[in-house]
């Protein structure tokens, strides 16, 4: 596989989309070292490729993107800030502490990390630089505080490993609520003192008018975990249903009580959820052609099993998953990772008796952490694009924060029920 890992480098290297360099880094391999069964197994790829996108649960993911291109595109992003930094900006790290929150709970609308940093990031960041904030600090913590959006439902992360490993997406949507809030947490902990020991300047106090009148304003934006999570956890929908229930409330939210949108920009709204749909699936659908790859290849056969040992237990199998996924993430997208590693360790997982909730979980949060961690983080290349940063600056501040992440994994593995209340409080 080194020809296979070469080529993918030189194609990142040279700027190449990362479908373009995993899918042309396969034909190639195929086309050097299988040259007899080359076209066969290319026609077989295509194949995987289009399996990799038919399992109906995916169709939550372009409503879920639909849901939250409109939200961006008005003004809900704006007015949720507000509505925190009314309540928090005069305290020591008031506004680091809103970008956090802001973060979270805009995850209870995209799902995504790089959604979140475009839209929380755009308008926290010169409020930040405003204050006395160094440039590396607010990149650091707006690109660290979007991975709070990937656990938090909806989640296009755990829809991933869901559909991968066959667990409920409902289920894992739960599990992230309570591990983000902890990280919430944490992350504001540490805002707080690292402004405080800096002296970093404050916001005047807000009056009550002015708070209530914030709450008037934001208040409606926080009917979205209400529709998703509400209504999963009370059985109302299902994870597609509460897709499209976010849609439509995003719609009524966004043109007819903040009236904020035109008929131009809705349209521009479905026209990038189309662009970004399409990427998600490519990755996917390469995802699970480069999982058949190497299953066809019987690699997991010939690494896995030294590198398990025989009878492995429960804690091992935790740690080796967790620093797979991380290190991968790292160099891959999320996505894709998460679709070629879950099935190659579920015999594993299954084997040690390791509850698949609880792992979607971990899984979900490395993929997170990876995503903003260099060298190829993919929310560090869109905060490069959004914000217009040297590499070197954007990465600058990341450590503190990644060993709040390293932290809150091994919390969430020395006690398992931070992420499994909930699961276990909606099974019954």
């Amino acid at each position: 596989m080194m020809l296979f890992g070469i080529s993918l480098l030189i194609m990142l290297l040279f700027g190449f989309p990362f479908m373009v360099t995993l899918l042309g880094s396969l034909i190639l391999y195929l086309v050097v070292y299988m040259p007899d069964f080359a076209p066969n197994m290319i026609v077989a790829m295509v194949q995987q490729v289009i399996t990799g996108v038919s399992p109906p649960a995916l169709v939550c993911v372009p409503m879920f993107i639909l849901s939250a291109s409109i939200i961006t595109s008005g003004e809900s992003a704006g007015r949720l800030i507000r509505m925190i930094k009314v309540f928090v900006g005069h305290l020591p790290g008031g506004l680091p502490i809103t970008t956090n929150a802001a973060c979270t709970l805009f995850g209870a609308v995209s799902g995504s990390t790089q959604a979140t940093v475009a839209a929380i990031g755009g308008t926290m960041r010169p409020m930040l630089l405003d204050a006395g904030y160094k440039s590396s600090f607010t990149l650091g913590l707006i690109i660290n505080s979007s991975d709070i959006a990937f656990l938090i439902p909806p989640s296009i992360g755990f829809i991933v490993y869901g559909v991968a490993t066959s667990t409920s997406i409902g289920m894992l949507f739960l599990s992230g609520i309570i591990p983000g809030l902890m990280i919430l947490l944490m992350f504001s902990t540490y805002c707080y003192f690292y402004s405080k020991i800096k002296k970093v300047g404050t916001l005047p106090k807000a009056s009550a008018s002015e708070r209530i009148a914030a709450i008037k304003d934001g208040l409606p934006v926080m009917g979205f975990p209400f529709i998703i999570v509400g209504g999963i956890y009370v059985g109302i929908f299902s994870p597609t249903e509460a897709a499209a229930a976010a849609v439509l409330y995003s719609l009524i939210l966004e043109t007819i009580v903040y009236r904020s949108l035109t008929f131009k920009i809705i349209v521009d709204a479905f026209l990038q959820t189309g662009v970004i749909t399409g990427v998600v699936f490519i990755l996917v659908g390469a995802g699970q052609a480069f999982s058949f790859l190497i299953g066809f290849l019987q690699l997991p056969d010939q690494i896995l099993p030294p590198l398990f040992g025989t009878d492995p237990s429960m804690l091992k199998v935790m740690g080796i998953i967790v620093v797979v996924y991380f290190v991968a993430c790292m160099f891959v997208d999320p996505i894709v990772a998460i679709f070629i590693l879950s099935p190659i360790f579920q015999p594993y997982v299954e084997g040690a008796g390791v509850d698949p909730i609880l792992l979607g979980c971990l899984v979900t949060l490395q993929a997170a952490v990876g995503s903003a961690t260099p060298p190829f983080g993919c929310d560090i290349f869109t905060a490069q694009l959004i914000f217009r940063r040297p590499y070197l600056e954007v990465i600058g501040h990341a450590l503190p924060f990644l060993l709040i992440l390293i932290l809150a994994t091994i919390i969430l593995i020395a006690f398992p029920q931070i992420a499994l209340f909930l699961p276990n409080m909606a099974g019954g």
